[in-house]
């Protein structure tokens, strides 16, 4: 990974950042469906399928992999090491990019561990709280205490706010909330009971509240980046049944993903209308597809090689450039 940061610095890419000005810096767990195998590590997952159960590390708003690693079917989410791993990849990310980063993880990640590395490095951070013991109706008082009102619509009532909890720091910490309170669904239907909906963040910012949620509800891309690694690269099941093995190959295809990731933003860079709509980033299999699976025929004249594109193909000036720019 350290090669692949120092890659990504070569060849000039810059991870766009939010609009706040930080870099996100998106942490996640994705489940590798490995069933009705005998490889060393697979066991039962949290989604109830026998696999693994990697975490990995994305930067940027394009998905640059900035960490991996591979981990047993019933790996929690907070597993030990988990530490180590996020040292690592803030480590990885100051090499890739000078530009403060804002980490962003679920609620299977709400450990004062992790909120105490990230105030340490002078990460900003956004975690999703688990409620633990914590009831939706307590949480329904304090939003209509410290929490401003919207409804969007008749029988739906949402409160978002902030408040502050000490969790033996230095000082209190801040907790952004968003309590939904339904008395009617959308079709009509009255309920006998209102629902009561809670979300709540662990947040190192000072922005808005709506600014907050609106970051957080980006992390929710990183799930396109998983299914990249799963289907276009096909990392859904692992090759062998060591499991040092696979984890050498998890390195490598995050790798891989960066390299085809580059490919294809140099690709948006040449200027060429390749996409009906206007796009900021390109799938991995659309770069496999147009890019390194492309055709051509290799012709010998005057003692000199060609390798020649079809005319039909929109994508031959873009490939020539690449081809000039990293040949």
């Amino acid at each position: 990974m350290e090669q692949s940061a120092a890659m990504l610095k070569s060849a000039g890419m810059s991870p766009t950042p939010t609009f706040t000005g930080h870099v996100p810096l998106d942490i996640d767990v994705s489940v590798h469906d490995n069933s009705h195998t005998k490889k060393e590590g697979v066991e039962r997952t949290y989604r109830g399928i026998d696999g693994y159960s990697p975490i990995y590390a994305y930067i940027g708003e394009e998905g640059y992999a900035c960490n991996g690693e591979l981990r047993d079917g019933g790996c929690h989410s907070q597993c030990a090491g988990t530490v180590d791993f996020l040292t690592e990849t803030l480590l990885l990310a100051r090499q890739i990019t000078g530009e403060k980063p804002l980490v962003r993880m679920d609620s299977g990640n709400d450990a004062l561990d992790n909120i105490k590395l990230f105030i340490k490095e002078e990460a900003d951070f956004i975690i999703k709280r688990n409620l633990r013991n914590e009831t939706a109706e307590e949480w329904l008082e304090t939003a209509k205490k410290h929490g401003r009102q919207a409804s969007p619509r008749d029988g739906k009532v949402v409160y978002t706010g902030s408040v502050t909890r000490d969790r033996g720091l230095d000082g209190p910490l801040r907790i952004v909330f968003s309590v939904t309170e339904r008395t009617c669904l959308a079709n009509g239907q009255m309920l006998l009971e209102p629902k009561i909906d809670v979300e709540t963040w662990w947040v190192s910012l000072e922005n808005p509240e709506e600014d907050v949620i609106r970051l957080y509800c980006d992390h929710a891309t990183c799930e396109q980046f998983h299914s990249e690694i799963k289907t276009d690269i096909g990392l859904e099941r692992f090759p062998s049944g060591k499991f040092s093995t696979n984890a050498a190959i998890l390195k490598l295809s995050l790798l891989a993903l960066n390299i085809l990731r580059v490919i294809g933003q140099c690709s948006l860079g040449t200027g060429e209308k390749l996409t009906r709509h206007d796009v900021e980033r390109l799938r991995v299999k659309t770069v496999i597809k147009r890019l390194i699976l492309i055709a051509g025929r290799v012709i010998t004249h005057a003692r000199q090689t060609f390798l020649t594109l079809g005319r039909s193909n929109i994508w031959r000036h873009v490939f020539s450039r690449l081809y000039e720019a990293f040949g």
